[in-house]
């Protein structure tokens, strides 16, 4: 009789190979999609993001009434012109402000994710869930209004939910932050503006901005990545003399270009309920700081 002993000997240990590269890819991805937050207990069939948590809430918010009215009202006022910190604009209120402007809707938001000040620090370890997290969400318009198109940026309320934090000209960053895939998480340096998408512990490029921060090259891992950031910023983390001095908007406060095709140049408040904190009631539309595109 032939000995097969060593034939099923080896079967198992590629079955257990098998087994275990299994089980690491499903911790990796089960590691990118836990550093937003906690996961609502959704069942396999629920549509709703489980990296975002009271995503429901998320979704009432861009469909209510005071946000779109919000967007309407920012979609009436010229954008600012002239140089960083100009004048704030009142943008008067109507009561249908929506009155006369093209037919959009609001999409559903995705989720904006940042580095982390440990990560750019050196104090955290080069993890996804130590070096990502997610500060906001992020709508754009389904087209474009007069020519204009506009992020919608919404912020967690304590104690669970969500509100509008602001409106921007542009809808790059929603672009952006829908690149994500299952497995895959994208996040942005907004130092530099540059947007990157980190598979596993593997960072690459989105845009421009990011293949230089990268110093050109096509993908580095993320503990790799941590160093280039680390020496960009951790003197200029919140409490440094960069911070104290007012530059922490940009990365290089010598650097006084103004990059047209950023979606962030302006912010939005409202005297509406979901808009009452920003801007005291008041609604004014100010054109921001611009981080540096070094």
């Amino acid at each position: 009789m032939r000995d097969t002993s060593g034939t099923r000997t080896s079967s198992k240990r590629a079955a257990s190979r098998s087994s275990r590269l299994s089980i690491a890819i499903a911790l990796s991805t089960s590691a990118l999609l836990s550093v937003v937050g906690p996961a609502h207990a959704a069942p396999a069939k629920d549509p709703l993001p489980a990296d975002i948590p009271d995503y429901q809430a998320a979704l009432d918010a861009v469909k209510s009434a005071d946000v779109r009215n919000a967007v309407c009202r920012f979609l009436r006022t010229p954008v600012p012109t002239g140089g960083a910190g100009g004048s704030v604009q009142t943008i008067p209120e109507a009561a249908e402000p929506c009155q006369g402007l093209p037919a959009f809707t609001i999409k559903d938001p995705v989720a904006l994710n940042e580095i982390t000040p440990g990560f750019v620090a050196g104090t955290a370890q080069p993890l996804p869930t130590e070096a990502i997290k997610l500060t906001q969400l992020v709508s754009s318009l389904s087209t474009t209004v007069n020519g204009r198109n506009a992020t919608v940026m919404l912020a967690p309320t304590q104690g669970g939910g969500w509100h509008l934090a602001a409106v921007r000209d542009g809808d790059s960053d929603a672009t952006y932050a829908s690149k994500a895939t299952v497995g895959t998480l994208v996040f942005t340096e907004p130092q530099i503006r540059g947007w990157y998408q980190l598979k596993l512990t593997t960072v690459e490029p989105l845009n421009d901005q990011a293949r230089q921060g990268l110093g050109g090259q096509a993908s580095v891992s993320l503990s790799d990545y941590q160093k280039l950031v680390k020496a960009r910023y951790a003197d200029k983390l919140p409490g440094s003399e960069y911070d104290t001095k007012g530059y922490s908007s940009g990365y290089d406060p010598k650097h006084k270009g103004d990059d047209a095709s950023s979606s962030t140049p302006l912010l939005a408040g409202g005297s509406g309920a979901a808009l009452a904190a920003l801007a005291g009631g008041a609604v004014t539309l100010r054109r921001r700081r611009r981080a540096s595109t070094c």
